[in-house]
């Protein structure tokens, strides 16, 4: 014998919402999003690097680091007038530095090191995949009030670029600049 299958449950039809009450409705559930952290870029997913060793890929801006052998750590801030500080950093060619970046902001913010093409193109990808998921060695995502850290090995001499790629804070100027000194150049 089959087993009898319960009947399908139904909800009363509601009255359709006026224009006004959906759009009211719609303004509460966005606040909502925005104070819980909801509507974020790359969604709510921890971005902590798993551990384990780093892939080393030798990039036109150097190449990932080993933290035993920084020399120095760079501190730079990132706040939510889109803004880092310093935004001019300086080192020296095959110098490995860690670079703790503490994001003093209310959302959440990146610092991504690379060229400025690199960086432009990957911030269109942004804006029109806001929830990509990536995370490589050249990158911190950093949620507010938090530190993320980097190391990485300048190796290559020349001035390359960091910025926040998240949806609107690269155009919104949330950029700036690595200068790295040849090995040749006296400092």
């Amino acid at each position: 014998m089959k087993n009898p299958i319960p009947p399908a449950t139904t909800t009363p039809a509601r009255e359709p919402r006026s224009p006004l009450a959906r759009a009211a409705a719609l303004a509460v559930a966005s606040a909502a999003m925005l104070l819980t952290g909801a509507a974020q870029a790359h969604g709510p997913q921890d971005h902590a690097r798993a551990a384990g060793p780093v892939a080393k890929e030798q990039k036109a801006w150097g190449i990932a680091g080993d933290a035993a052998i920084a020399t120095r750590t760079l501190h730079v801030d990132m706040d939510d007038r889109m803004r880092f500080t310093p935004d001019r950093l300086s080192v020296r060619e095959g110098e490995t530095v860690r670079i703790a970046v503490r994001n003093l902001g209310q959302v959440r913010h990146e610092f991504v090191l690379g060229t400025e093409a690199v960086l432009r193109e990957h911030a269109e990808m942004m804006r029109r995949f806001p929830d990509m998921e990536h995370d490589e060695p050249w990158m911190a995502h950093v949620d507010p009030g938090q530190t993320g850290t980097l190391v990485w090995t300048f190796n290559r001499a020349g001035t390359f670029d960091f910025g926040c790629l998240l949806p609107g804070h690269y155009e919104a100027g949330m950029v700036g600049r690595i200068d790295v000194t040849s090995r040749g150049d006296s400092q």
